[in-house]
C-alpha cells in the first residue's frame, strides 16, 4: 500500500516538474545571476566598510594595539 504511495508521489512530482514549472530562459537566467554578483558585492563592501569602521573605533576607545 505504501509502495503505490511513493510511485504515485513520484509519478505526481515528474508531471508537475515537466508541466507546470515555468523554467527561466538562459537569458533570463544571466540576468538574474549578474544581478545576485553585483547585489552579493555591494553587500560585501557595506560589511567591509562596517567592520573597518567598528575596528576604528574599539581602536579610538580601547587603545591601539
Amino acid at each position: 500500500m505504501k509502495k503505490l504511495k511513493i510511485l504515485a508521489d513520484i509519478q505526481d512530482s515528474y508531471n508537475e516538474l515537466v508541466h507546470k514549472v515555468s523554467w527561466p530562459t538562459k537569458s533570463e537566467l544571466a540576468n538574474s545571476a549578474v544581478v545576485v554578483m553585483f547585489a552579493s558585492l555591494i553587500i560585501a563592501i557595506v560589511i567591509f566598510a562596517m567592520d573597518q569602521c567598528i575596528d576604528k573605533i574599539m581602536h579610538l576607545i580601547y587603545g591601539g594595539f
